[in-house]
């Protein structure tokens, strides 16, 4: 099991690519016809949302006491997937 500092770096690391896919579908929804625009604006303002109550939770996670950060690392894994697969969900649509 990885401990806290490296689990933070994987974490990181993960939202990196996050950025990099929302990025992506950024560029790609500004090639879009008007009408579509607009729909892959919303998603993709969703997308910014919950990667931002990602990014809180994590640094929630980097500030909690030895004792708390295995208990936090759930909550935090939970919104990871929920954010993984509204960015795969999202990257389907824009094909």
């Amino acid at each position: 099991m990885p401990n806290r500092e490296e689990y933070v770096q994987k974490m990181k690391a993960k939202l990196d690519e996050l950025n990099a896919e929302v990025d992506r579908l950024q560029a790609k929804a500004r090639s879009a016809e008007a009408d579509w625009r607009i729909k892959y604006d919303k998603e993709i303002q969703e997308l910014k949302e919950r990667r931002e109550e990602a990014k809180a939770r994590l640094a929630e996670f980097q500030e909690a006491g030895e004792s708390a950060w295995q208990d936090m690392k759930i909550g935090l894994q939970g919104a990871w997937d929920i954010l993984d697969e509204a960015i795969k969900s999202a990257s389907a649509r824009f094909k």
